[in-house]
């Protein structure tokens, strides 16, 4: 990973010459890394980071299972609730959120928001996260692209082996849509293999 934490810093570095505040989408399939380049990125640069995963869209099993995969993939997300996260951090503003309650995974948001501190670089890490929607407000689209058997390793590391693979079959389809059809790797500015280095 350390290859690909020097390679975004230097595209971060470059970017960032002449702007306040640099938003950077760091997207990829589940199981490519995000959280922990994210993570390990704060540790180095002054970041806010924006977990994707708190603006899961909820929904039951069986509504996600009546969709396509295109409908899975424009709806997981709330991108409408990340937009003034984003623009109040661009603005150099304070930023509050709810995030999506997982334990209850029954729609509610929790009720203690999450806030971030306005800070030069925002890092909007999450499946979706470079998504068209959200373009006008990220300045460095970034795609972590590994091997699919390192990532669904990772991904089974992560979430363990009882459900991975009910999980694959529901969700995997929606990002091979997204990353195949509405943001191909010729759609990002930077793709990174986080398992080298």
């Amino acid at each position: 990973m350390t290859d690909a934490l020097d390679a975004l810093r230097a595209a971060i570095e470059v970017a960032s010459a002449d702007r306040a505040v640099m938003v950077v989408a760091l997207d990829g399939r589940s199981g490519a890394g995000k959280s922990t380049l994210a993570a390990r990125l704060a540790e180095v640069v002054d970041a806010a980071v924006i977990e994707g995963d708190d603006f899961y869209a909820g929904g039951t099993e069986a509504a996600w299972r009546a969709m396509t995969p295109a409908e899975r993939a424009a709806h997981c997300i709330d991108w409408r609730r990340q937009r003034p996260v984003l623009e109040a951090l661009r603005a150099g503003r304070p930023a509050s959120w709810y995030p999506f309650d997982w334990e209850a995974f029954d729609g509610r948001l929790v009720s203690e928001a999450v806030a971030a501190d306005p800070t030069p670089v925002v890092v909007l890490e999450g499946v979706y996260s470079a998504r068209p929607e959200l373009a006008d407000l990220v300045d460095l689209r970034v795609l972590l692209d590994p091997a699919d058997d390192v990532r669904r390793r990772q991904l089974r590391e992560r979430d363990g082996d009882a459900d991975a693979d009910d999980w694959e079959s529901l969700w995997e389809s929606a990002e091979e849509h997204h990353f195949v059809v509405v943001t191909p790797p010729t759609w990002f500015d930077l793709v990174l293999d986080p398992t080298s280095g």
